[in-house]
């Protein structure tokens, strides 16, 4: 069967699961990627009490929805970021603490390894999120930025999550980091650092999101190809660029989404610039089966119209790859003709 299409809850958590739920069947999603924010999944409660995880899943079932994913991006930003007060918006109070920046990256570390214990006793797979990162505020190498600085970076990404990689190990759980700005990887060339410093480390792979890629120039389907055994999860999300009106470059020019003058901003899928039939054949040609989650985002566009028609939009596209080459049928043909000849040879020879 083709595979299922499901919402990221990210964008919908200032719905109550309960009211999001029977929302999301009604605009024809077959499950939640569920946030750890809101009242969505709580890590710590999950953890607490095998009652709360009953009574999450006996949710979305009586909705007939099921949960292929969890996604914890706000704690996951904390992790190696250079902490300010925006964090303190986005994070648990128990994780923010006090503030300290050490602190709150170490407890975000103990959140995030909490959150693939979470997972197991919930019965998923994947945990996404994102990594934050020491040297994103030197994307610009100006002061001159040396590779022995970045190699930096990457050596603190590495120490602070390998241990949280290996509690993911102890639980079979991947944790698949969305490819981003501000995250350690942001593109190719950085995704393929990040593997080299966590040493290939099994566990960490991928949430497949175009609509991060695409705006930068980097070619979101040679992604797909280049890390077809580290693709865990697949954001269907769109994005147009080089639109406005020429005031606002790539970096946005500290203007909000929805800004007329934005050279990029996020669409609802299928109304931006990706091409989402050369994803799904990519998705197809590694083998890709899980679950296509519509991570909904675009200013301009009352959310539930844009949620149902992504989540139709994504069912039409969709397609079970083929069970064998189209011409095989040839072959086979031709080599029934050639048995069938043999044997009437044999049957009439001297």
């Amino acid at each position: 069967m083709p595979r299922p299409v499901t919402l990221f809850t990210g964008q919908w958590a200032d719905l109550p699961l309960a009211e999001l739920a029977p929302l999301a069947r009604r605009m024809g999603y077959d499950g939640l990627e569920l946030a750890c924010w809101g009242d969505h999944f709580n890590v710590q409660q999950a953890l607490a009490s095998e009652q709360y995880v009953q009574d999450k899943r006996a949710l979305l079932a009586g909705h007939g929805l099921q949960c292929l994913a969890i996604g914890n991006h706000l704690v996951g930003q904390a992790v190696c970021d250079l902490i300010d007060e925006r964090h303190q918006s986005i994070l648990p109070s128990h994780v923010w603490g006090d503030g300290d920046p050490e602190g709150v990256r170490r407890r975000a570390a103990g959140e995030l390894a909490d959150t693939a214990r979470a997972a197991a006793r919930f019965g998923v797979k994947t945990v996404t999120g994102f990594t934050g990162s020491s040297v994103w505020h030197s994307i610009y190498a100006f002061p001159p930025t040396t590779q022995a600085y970045w190699d930096k970076g990457f050596a603190d990404f590495a120490q602070r999550f390998g241990p949280i990689l290996d509690t993911f190990e102890q639980h079979d759980i991947n944790f698949a980091l969305e490819v981003h700005p501000t995250e350690i990887a942001f593109d190719i060339a950085s995704a393929e650092r990040a593997i080299a410093a966590v040493k290939g480390h099994r566990r960490f792979g991928f949430n497949f999101d175009p609509s991060h890629l695409a705006y930068q120039g980097v070619d979101y389907v040679k992604f797909i190809r280049g890390f077809a055994d580290r693709i865990y999860n697949a954001h269907m999300k769109d994005v147009w660029w080089g639109k406005g009106d020429g005031t606002v470059g790539v970096f946005g020019g500290h203007t909000s989404f929805g800004d007329a003058r934005r050279h990029w901003d996020f669409r609802s899928v299928g109304r931006g610039m990706i091409d989402f039939e050369s994803i799904i054949v990519a998705l197809n040609d590694i083998g890709y089966q899980g679950p296509l989650s519509v991570e909904w985002e675009d200013s301009r566009m009352d959310r539930v119209h844009g949620a149902t028609e992504s989540a139709a939009f994504c069912r039409r596209l969709d397609f079970k790859p083929a069970s064998g080459a189209f011409d095989a049928v040839f072959a086979k043909d031709r080599q029934a003709a050639t048995t069938t000849e043999d044997q009437a040879r044999n049957t009439y020879a001297p």
